[in-house]
């Protein structure tokens, strides 16, 4: 795996030229923005000094405000996306190519639904989709594939005055990854994120035996990781079989590692993994610049994750065959 020393040299001899470019077209649209946005302010203070002398209603001001905010997000639409396009077409896809040479990336590529779902992870009816950033690839034995991707479902209500209201709620954003595992596996074994027993003790463990759609509530022996996650499967010998102490423990170590919530799930000759991020985490920094080295490093990490789960949770060894 390429070392920090490695990421610096790959960084001055390969990616910094182009940065450079990149650089100068950031800085300019920057001023096109700030072409937009100061005259924008004068305009929204003026607007409310004008209210405040006259003792006027607030949403004198609030209309240009909305106004001039959504002329804003517009400009900065289109004066970012042919930019994010070749930032990625550039950097992303050297750096992935840097980290492995048998990788491959495509930027408007994703995880499909079929996918998304086949792991069994999350069960709720999805409403919208969407991702980005596929790579995908063979590391060592092991096939892998992963994505951005933000699953949504849709709620709806009514005001005090009966209109129609849509409320969009995330069922999963982050990193989604497919692999495969070293072991046959018939039926499924789900790991989620133990919540409930963080929250509520002895109270939380009988939530979670509740939990019937996702099947038997597996028992292992290991306090910590039961701590941690909830176990569910169709069979109490096959997720024993699966969560070895010492895969219990690679798991462990990963999320003390990457300090994020994970989800795992076992399902024919497949590992799924779902790491949450808050951030879209492949997209050119428009308001830092792109020569500092610690931006190059963030993606490098991000992406280097794929290579921290095969090797953590030990997935190129092949003891035990598949059937």
């Amino acid at each position: 795996m390429k070392t920090l020393n490695d990421l610096r040299e790959f960084y001055l001899k390969t990616l910094r030229p182009d940065l450079q470019i990149l650089e100068g077209r950031r800085r300019e649209i920057i001023k096109k923005l700030a072409f937009i946005g100061v005259p924008s302010l004068v305009i929204l203070a003026l607007s409310l000094a004008y209210v405040l002398i006259n003792e006027l209603k607030v949403w004198y001001v609030l209309v240009p405000f909305f106004f001039l905010l959504f002329i804003f997000f517009i400009a900065y639409y289109f004066l970012t996306r042919k930019f994010i396009v070749d930032f990625k077409g550039i950097v992303i896809q050297r750096i992935v190519g840097f980290i492995d040479e048998k990788l491959r990336y495509r930027q408007d590529g994703y995880i499909t639904v079929p996918e998304f779902k086949e792991s069994k992870i999350f069960k709720h009816r999805i409403d919208r989709y969407k991702g980005d950033d596929l790579v995908w690839g063979k590391l060592g034995a092991t096939v892998i594939k992963f994505s951005e991707v933000h699953a949504e479902y849709k709620t709806e209500s009514r005001d005090s005055k009966g209109n129609k209201q849509t409320h969009w709620h995330t069922i999963f954003k982050g990193l989604f990854y497919m692999a495969d595992f070293n072991k046959h596996i018939i039926g499924e074994t789900v790991v989620l994120p133990d919540t409930a027993e963080r929250l509520f003790g002895r109270l939380g463990k009988k939530l979670q035996s509740l939990n019937k759609p996702r099947g038997h509530l597996i028992h292992l022996e290991d306090p910590e990781f039961e701590k941690n996650f909830a176990v569910y499967g169709d069979d109490q010998v096959q997720a024993r079989y699966i969560l070895s102490t010492s895969l219990m423990k690679r798991i462990m170590d990963f999320k003390k590692k990457t300090d994020k919530d994970i989800y795992l799930s076992f399902r024919g000759t497949k590992v799924y993994i779902a790491i949450r991020f808050t951030k879209d985490l492949f997209e050119p920094k428009i308001f830092r610049t792109l020569l500092d080295f610690k931006v190059i490093q963030e993606y490098f990490e991000d992406l280097t994750l794929a290579y921290a789960i095969v090797e953590d949770l030990n997935l190129n060894t092949r003891i035990w065959g598949k059937r």
